[in-house]
């Protein structure tokens, strides 16, 4: 598709003019839009401002639905969101300067945690670009305060570079690590002529495929070993079934992050959990002799929540990453492949079909696997097995559920204890960037991936006051998710925290609001439970609704009653 040349928008000074609507066509903003459908993109979050709102010329004749958060943050999010359930990326309209200074946390979020955002924003005029002249939400260098937290961050000078550079873009959801990437339009560039671009989506390069030397001596190790074990993050999530394969072939535990819960189905008699923090588990990985990692960071926020530096790994390391860096960094490994996940863990599948191997050792695999979770288990307090309670019974009464959460006492608990029983069903922002907030607008964006699933955001008081106001936007969008609100009236876990350390807890015991009056005041349904039967009838009931819901749960009143 082409398109017919356009007038000059901008008079000689570089300011704007106005031109009747009927004189425009065939922008740079409008090839943007039809660009974006060719690579599949349902979804455009963003708020339009006078900077953007040539971006938004095609959008009406497009199959692309905008959905308008309240907040920019909250445009990133529900992107974040939305990307972790379907694996393809979230995409971003946002304004020059204080548009992108308010989403930079959730795109330093997600590129903590390897989640795939376009975000599109404007810029001022390629001749106002460093000048320093107080325009209209100038900044320094915008490119410049991005670059840290994306895969790039490109300014387009020409609106003839916007095929290539939105192919470069899809390159990197597509078949690299996967990270946010920032471009910015110049205003002057969003309003220029598009004639003759090419409209058709680049066919897009596969991932990286592992040299099939280094699996074969990869499984030569793993398939001699007396004691192999699998740790696997979110870079293996494509590949749940190969994964299994190897697992079973092994006899091996699997130990999974946060990101790669469901890799493993619950119940699975070699999962172990994630529980890499833990004494237990730690002394299994131990007592490996040879490991396996694949696709993760070997982080601190997986490995080592409880900040003692005591997760180590003393056998032979085998680590599979589609990120050459990333493989030198945290654990030093003895054999380090490049490649796609799922293509690695096929290639060993199929090697390991062809050799004999002896058998692991009669205490090794599910018994060993066993043994350390009756022994996690024991240790878990009151507390833990409350909370613990609450996620199994929203679990038990929407089997289908989404769980997305925030950084709240039940997420990390559920981060222990809950085995989620398929991928993508379980994320929250507790990981690498570790943001507070989180929890709604991603869950909003979760429901518009899946509609035809219950998503369930599990938030506490202080981290839904960052972000309430979204649940106008889910309104507005028709999008019924449901809020479950742990209230323990104030910042619970950093006031334990300060309490342990014998510093007197400030600034943790806030004003808590009437969540109920305002959830009503937003447009949603709102009601106040105190016991898991109570919870499972308003669950189902709220799974029901075209509406949000919210539901509060008051920790004293939970605690009062699973325990009593």
């Amino acid at each position: 598709m082409n398109f017919p040349e356009n007038p000059a928008r901008f008079d000689e000074a570089g300011s704007a003019r106005v031109v009747p609507s009927s004189a425009l066509h065939g922008t740079c903003g409008e090839a943007l839009v039809t660009l974006l459908e060719g690579y599949g993109v349902e979804y455009v979050f963003g708020i339009p401002g006078v900077h953007t709102v040539e971006l938004y010329r095609g959008i009406a004749q497009s199959s692309i639905r905008h959905v308008t958060p309240r907040h920019e943050q909250g445009a990133g999010f529900m992107a974040d969101g939305y990307a972790r359930v379907t694996g393809r990326p979230g995409v971003c309209f946002i304004i020059t300067g204080p548009g992108m200074t308010n989403i930079a946390t959730a795109m330093a979020q997600a590129y903590a945690d390897s989640i795939p955002m376009l975000v599109i924003s404007s810029v001022n005029a390629r001749r106002e670009l460093g000048h320093g002249d107080g325009r209209l939400h100038e900044l320094p260098s915008q490119r410049g305060v991005f670059a840290g937290f994306t895969a790039f961050s490109h300014t387009l000078l020409d609106c003839s570079e916007l095929p290539q550079v939105l192919a470069r873009a899809f390159a990197v959801f597509e078949s690299a690590r996967p990270r946010p990437v920032h471009i910015e339009i110049p205003l002057d560039v969003i309003v220029a002529s598009a004639s003759g671009m090419d409209l058709n989506a680049v066919s897009l390069p596969s991932k990286p495929s592992p040299s099939v030397a280094a699996l074969a001596q990869a499984a030569y190790w793993l398939s001699t070993a007396r004691r192999p074990l699998i740790l696997a993050g979110g870079g293996a999530l494509n590949a749940a079934p190969q994964l299994r394969d190897v697992a079973e072939r092994l006899q091996a535990p699997v130990a999974l992050t946060i990101n790669a819960k469901g890799l493993l189905p619950c119940g699975h008699p070699l999962l172990i959990g994630s529980t890499q923090s833990l004494p237990e588990t730690r002394a299994l990985v131990r007592e490996a002799d040879v490991v396996l990692a694949i696709g993760t960071e070997l982080g601190e926020t997986d490995y080592d929540v409880v900040f003692d530096g005591g997760f180590s790994i003393d056998g032979r390391l085998i680590r599979i990453d589609i990120d050459a860096q990333q493989l030198m960094r945290n654990f030093r490994p003895d054999m380090a492949i490049l490649g796609d996940a799922k293509q690695a863990l096929s290639g060993i599948a199929q090697i390991l079909g062809t050799v004999d191997s002896p058998a692991p050792d009669a205490a090794w695999g599910a018994a060993r696997v066993a043994a350390v979770r009756r022994a996690i288990s024991a240790n878990y307090d009151g507390l833990a097995r409350a909370q613990g309670q609450l996620i199994d019974t929203i679990v038990g009464a929407l089997p289908n559920v989404i769980i997305a959460g925030d950084s709240t006492s039940p997420v990390y608990v559920g981060n222990f204890t809950h085995d989620a029983p398929a991928p993508r069903s379980w994320f929250n922002s507790s990981t690498g960037y570790g943001t507070l907030g989180y929890g709604l607008p991603a869950a909003i964006g979760a429901r518009l991936a899946a509609p035809g699933r219950p998503v369930v955001c599990l938030i506490g008081d202080g981290g839904l006051q960052f972000t309430m106001p979204e649940l106008a936007s889910a309104v507005e969008a028709g999008v019924p998710v449901i809020v479950l609100l742990w209230n323990n009236f104030g910042y619970g876990e950093i006031r334990k925290y300060m309490t342990a350390r014998e510093i007197a807890p400030i600034g943790v015991d806030i004003y808590t609001p009437d969540f109920i009056a305002l959830a009503t005041g937003f447009g949603c349904a709102a009601i106040s439970v105190g016991d898991p039967q109570s919870l499972v009838a308003a669950l189902r009931q709220a799974a029901s609704r075209s509406v949000p819901t919210v539901i509060e749960v008051r920790e004293a009143t939970w605690l009062e009653q699973v325990s009593s």
